[in-house]
């Protein structure tokens, strides 16, 4: 197993891959790493998508890892939009560098990642035609019910948002443009798995459960395309079985 660290135009980004098994016509998983996580963080699902035959980029979130500029969780969670939005901006600029460097020739790329990561994945689904397939774990689709969630909870704490009202406005009609609750078409019939624990107090159970409720029929003809695996039991960190479950799940629809 060969681990890269590498920087791709300006995101530093692990590139992983079964060197025995490298070629340009490998299937591609770009995976992000959740609020206040790093990219190395997610090795165990790089390891086990590349014992697979499938090359991982494990890229930097803006202002993590090696990126942080030393903020504060408070801080740092007043920006999170930017970075996700950052975020969901780059994998644009990674899938044009998989091209430019004959990485990408058969177009088998899926998206993934957990918690901040997920919601990015989500909104990456929604912002780009081209991907083909995603595994989102502990995410959400609606960006600004849960936007505005923050907010609140942000208020209830004490706290006085640092956004005037139109920026605020400015900043929801922004998140509505990468909403897939506000746009399920744009979801196209692309395959998607879903693994969320009901006992998650950090992104709730709930919203994701019905969007997926809600668009389920859409793949009546094919439902091993859209799948949602709940944990009972699971808080806010994805199970073994669940990272082993979204891996085949990414594997069967990236190798066919």
């Amino acid at each position: 197993m060969n681990i890269r660290e590498e920087k791709w135009d300006t995101i530093p980004l692990l590139h992983i891959v079964d060197e025995q098994q490298e070629s340009s016509e490998m299937p591609v998983v770009i995976f992000f790493h959740g609020f206040t996580s790093a990219k190395e963080h997610n090795l165990h699902y790089a390891f086990n998508l590349a014992k697979k035959g499938i090359r991982v980029l494990l890229p930097e979130a803006h202002l993590h890892g090696v990126r942080s500029e030393s903020l504060d969780e408070v801080q740092l969670s007043l920006r999170f939009w930017e970075i996700v939005l950052t975020s969901i901006e780059e994998a644009g600029v990674l899938h044009q560098q998989l091209k430019e460097k004959g990485l990408l020739e058969s177009d088998r790329i899926a998206f993934s990642g957990t918690s901040m990561g997920g919601i990015t994945t989500l909104g990456c689904l929604a912002a780009y035609p081209w991907i083909q397939s995603a595994a989102v774990m502990m995410g959400t689709p609606g960006y600004v019910k849960l936007a505005k969630g923050q907010m609140k909870q942000f208020e209830n704490k004490g706290f006085k948002l640092p956004m005037k009202d139109e920026d605020v406005q400015k900043l929801l009609s922004t998140l509505d443009v990468f909403d897939l609750t506000r746009h399920p078409e744009r979801l196209n019939d692309r395959s998607v798995f879903f693994w969320h624990g009901m006992n998650d107090t950090m992104v709730p159970f709930e919203p994701t459960h019905h969007f997926y409720n809600a668009i389920k029929e859409n793949y009546i003809g094919h439902p091993q395309d859209f799948e949602f695996m709940v944990d009972e039991h699971a808080g806010h960190a994805v199970s073994r079985p669940g990272m082993l479950c979204a891996v085949d799940f990414l594997a069967d629809h990236l190798n066919g």
